[in-house]
């Protein structure tokens, strides 16, 4: 009996008191989550004073400052992360995207494909390979582009502005019957998107031989 005793207080701080403390902190991935960068990035940086070693406080808090546009601060903290642990997938397409959106097209691409092979299913693997798609196109490679758009849009393939790009690379390839299919996609997606419309009525007209 004296046993059982103290036994129920523990059970009880387990139980009640530490769900309490632990609702208390705030969950950055669910801030990220909800739009809230400032905040997660906020929390990320107070856990990784605590435990500068955590990846996944340095994939939130990159994922968070690609959120609010701060490339320069994100590649910072993605070279951070990358040398705690090297081929952390998340944090290299965080440093793919941190460079690709500050003009660094090939440094980009090299993550961006480094992501590719390390996690070939993971969550961010269809934007991955449609900004390997952008990556190509502005190094004018447009059918590496059509091959990088279309395995994006495999794995998802209801993005309209995608197709339109897509359609976009086999245009610029020459490719000018595919490239019109993939405009029309795109349009069956959404019949208002400019870039789209533009661009089915130059194939059109190239088809026509105008």
């Amino acid at each position: 009996m004296l046993q059982i005793k103290y036994i129920l207080p523990v059970f009880f701080l387990v139980l009640v008191v530490f769900p309490i403390f632990s609702q208390d902190k705030p969950d950055a991935l669910e801030l990220y989550r909800q739009g809230k960068y400032e905040e997660a990035a906020k929390v990320c940086r107070e856990e990784l004073k605590e435990m500068p070693n955590r990846m996944d406080s340095y994939t939130v808090l990159g994922w968070s400052l690609i959120g609010l546009k701060d490339y320069e601060e994100a590649l910072k903290v993605a070279d951070a992360g990358l040398k705690v642990s090297r081929y952390d997938h998340r944090v290299v397409e965080i440093k793919g995207e941190a460079l690709f959106y500050l003009g660094k097209t090939k440094e980009a691409l090299k993550y961006f494909e480094e992501y590719a092979v390390l996690a070939p299913t993971g969550n961010r693997i269809e934007k991955v390979y449609y900004l390997m798609g952008e990556c190509y196109v502005l190094l004018r490679q447009y059918n590496n582009a059509d091959t990088a758009f279309s395995t994006a849009l495999y794995l998802l393939p209801n993005i309209a502005s995608w197709w339109s790009r897509l359609g976009y690379a086999r245009e610029m390839a020459g490719n000018y019957a595919w490239a019109l299919d993939a405009y029309e996609k795109a349009l069956k997606l959404n019949p208002s998107l400019d870039e789209a419309i533009r661009g089915r009525s130059r194939v059109k007209r190239k088809l026509q031989g105008g």
